[in-house]
C-alpha cells in the first residue's frame, strides 16, 4: 500500500527522513517485522516498543511511528512522531486491511463468565446451519475446523484485523469474538464496528486491573456504547435480564435490545428446567412460541449461556427452527465442565472457573449428582486479583474437602497465594499444596468411586508459569494419568500432604 495514503490519515504528525513509496505491513512487535513494514512503538505496562527500534530497523522496517524523539539516521530511516501511537496504529491497520469487519456480521461477547462457551455455541450452530463463520477468543482463532492459538482472550488490534481478513478471504459471513474488559479499555477492538454485542454477567474479577466494580462495569459497558449512533445500521444488544448491570448497558446504546434469562419478562427465557448428569432440558419461551430444547451442557449457568447464544443467533437472522435443530448437537468446549472418569474411579470435572461466582455455579451444577464426597481444587497466582481469593475459598467451602494450590504462580510467593485462600475457608476440611501437579494427583488419587472431583481455574490451558519459565502442564492429562495409575493397581498410591484436620485423608 502507498505510504502517502496511510500518512494522510494522521492529522497531527512530524515526519523525519525519506518517506518510503510503499509499505508491506504494520507491526507492533519487532520480532515480526519484515522488510518494508511499519513499526509502531507502543508504550505498554511492561514493555516499551521504543526500546526495540534498533531491532525493527535491522529486520527491515522502513518507517517508524513513535511518540518520542528517536535517535535515528534521518537520511536512511523515516520516522513519524505522533501523540497517540496506539490510536494511529488502529486507524492505519484498519485502512491497510480495508476494514474487514464491515464485510462480516461481527458478534462481540463480553462478561465475567461464559464468554468462551457462548462464543463456541454461536460458532458451532452457524457452522452446522451451513453459515461459514469464525471465532476468536480464549481457545484461539477457529475457522473451517482448524484452530490457531492466540495469547489473550481478546487479541491485539493487528491480530484482530488479520483474523477478520482471514475470515473474509474464506467467505465467512460472521465472526464471533470474546471481548474482555481489558481488551476494551486497552483499545484492542478499535476498528471493529460490532453488529451484535452480547452481555453474559458481571461478577467479581479483574479488580487488580480495574480497582472497583464500578470501573469494571463501565469497561464492559463500552462495548455497547461503541455500537455507535448510526441508526440506519441493523444492530442489537443482547442482555442478561437477570443481571442488574443489564439496564445500565441498555441505556448506553440506542439500538434494540434483546433480553434473555430465567425471568418470565425476558424475550428468551427458560422454564421447567431439568438438570441431568449429561445435559439439560428446558422449555424455551421465545417471541415465536414455546419449544422444548435439550442441550449437552450441564448446570444453570449453561442455561444462561444457551439463552445468550440463542438470542445472538436470532439477532443474526438464523431461523429459530434452525437454532433449535442444531444447538442440541453442540458439545461442551474443552475445559468447561469437561468430564473424565474411570469405571473404578471417581468422576472428575475440569473447569475454567476462576471467579467466586463461577466456582459457586460449578459446584451447584454438580451437587444434584453427588453420591458421596465432593472434592474441589482451587488455585490462582501471579498477583492476579488477590481480593477474590478468600471469596473463592468461601464458595469452595460448600465441598466436603478443598485442596488449595496455585495456578501460574509466576514470581508470586506460593505461601502468599495459599494464605490468601486459606483466610476464606469456612471449615477445616482442606489442605494446602503449592505444587499444582501434586495437588491434582492428590485430588484424584485419594478420591473413591462415588466421589466427585472438581478441578477449577485451569480448564483447557496446557502450560504453567513458574518464575519466568512456562512449562508444559495440563489438568486433564494429570488427572487421566492419576486415574490410570490409581486404578491399575489394587491400592491407591500414597501421596504426601498436610491435612488441616489431621485425618490423613481428604
Amino acid at each position: 500500500m502507498k505510504t502517502a495514503q496511510l500518512l494522510e490519515l494522521i492529522k497531527i504528525k512530524t515526519i523525519n527522513g525519506p518517506v518510503p513509496l510503499a509499505v508491506t505491513g504494520i507491526q507492533m512487535d519487532s520480532r515480526k517485522i519484515k522488510p518494508g513494514n511499519i513499526f509502531v512503538c507502543i508504550t505498554g505496562t511492561r514493555v516499551d516498543g521504543h526500546d526495540f527500534i534498533g531491532e525493527a530497523v535491522q529486520r527491515g522496517a522502513s518507517l517508524i511511528i513513535a511518540e518520542k524523539k528517536l535517535p535515528l539516521d534521518s537520511e536512511t530511516v523515516c520516522s513519524v512522531l505522533v501523540k497517540h501511537p496506539a490510536k494511529v496504529m488502529a486507524r492505519l491497520v484498519n485502512h491497510f486491511y480495508e476494514n474487514p469487519a464491515a464485510k462480516l456480521c461481527t458478534i462481540g461477547v463480553t462478561g465475567t463468565n461464559g464468554k468462551t462457551t457462548v462464543s463456541h455455541m454461536i460458532y458451532e450452530v452457524l457452522e452446522l446451519a451451513g453459515h461459514k463463520s469464525a471465532v476468536g477468543g480464549t481457545l484461539g482463532f477457529r475457522m473451517n475446523g482448524s484452530s490457531t492459538p492466540t495469547v489473550n482472550t481478546t487479541s491485539d488490534v493487528i491480530l484482530n484485523m488479520e483474523m477478520l481478513q482471514t475470515a473474509v478471504d474464506n467467505d465467512c459471513t460472521a465472526m464471533t469474538m470474546e471481548v474482555s474488559s481489558q481488551g476494551i479499555v486497552s483499545g484492542r477492538v478499535w476498528g471493529i464496528d460490532f453488529d451484535i454485542a452480547v452481555f453474559t454477567n458481571l461478577t467479581h474479577d479483574h479488580l487488580d486491573f480495574h480497582q472497583t466494580m464500578e470501573r469494571y462495569g463501565y469497561a464492559k459497558g463500552l462495548l455497547f456504547a461503541q455500537l455507535g449512533q448510526n441508526l440506519r445500521k441493523e444492530k442489537y444488544a443482547i442482555l442478561n435480564a437477570d443481571d442488574p448491570w443489564a439496564e445500565r448497558f441498555s441505556e448506553m446504546t440506542p439500538f434494540e435490545t434483546i433480553s434473555y434469562g430465567l425471568s418470565p419478562s425476558a424475550d428468551f427465557h427458560a422454564s421447567h428446567i431439568v438438570y441431568g448428569e449429561h445435559g439439560t432440558t428446558f422449555l424455551l419461551h421465545s417471541p415465536e412460541g414455546v419449544h422444548r430444547l435439550s442441550t449437552s451442557f450441564i448446570g444453570d449457568f449453561n442455561v444462561y449461556n444457551s439463552l445468550a447464544a440463542i438470542s445472538a443467533l436470532y439477532a443474526y437472522g438464523l431461523a429459530l427452527s434452525g437454532i433449535l435443530q442444531h444447538l442440541p448437537d453442540v458439545q461442551p468446549v474443552a475445559g468447561r465442565m469437561e468430564k473424565i472418569s474411570h469405571p473404578d474411579g471417581p468422576t472428575v470435572y475440569i473447569d475454567y472457573a476462576h471467579t467466586p461466582d463461577a466456582i459457586e455455579k460449578a459446584i451447584n451444577s454438580i451437587m444434584p449428582f453427588k453420591k458421596s464426597r465432593l472434592i474441589v481444587l482451587i488455585g490462582s497466582g501471579n498477583y492476579r486479583d488477590r481480593l477474590k481469593r478468600p471469596i473463592m475459598a468461601e464458595k469452595a467451602s460448600a465441598a466436603d474437602f478443598v485442596i488449595i494450590t496455585t495456578n501460574n504462580p509466576g514470581k508470586e510467593p506460593v505461601d502468599t497465594i495459599l494464605s490468601d485462600f486459606q483466610k476464606g475457608m469456612l471449615h477445616e476440611q482442606y489442605t494446602l499444596i503449592g505444587d499444582r501437579r501434586e495437588a491434582v494427583r492428590l485430588a484424584v488419587g485419594q478420591a473413591d468411586k462415588d466421589d466427585i472431583v472438581l478441578l477449577t481455574d485451569k480448564g483447557h490451558e496446557t502450560s504453567l508459569l513458574i518464575g519466568d519459565e512456562s512449562i508444559s502442564y495440563s489438568d486433564k492429562d494429570t488427572a487421566l494419568e492419576q486415574l490410570l495409575a490409581t486404578h491399575s493397581k489394587s491400592a491407591a498410591p500414597s501421596i504426601p500432604y498436610t491435612s488441616c484436620d489431621g485425618s490423613g485423608k481428604p
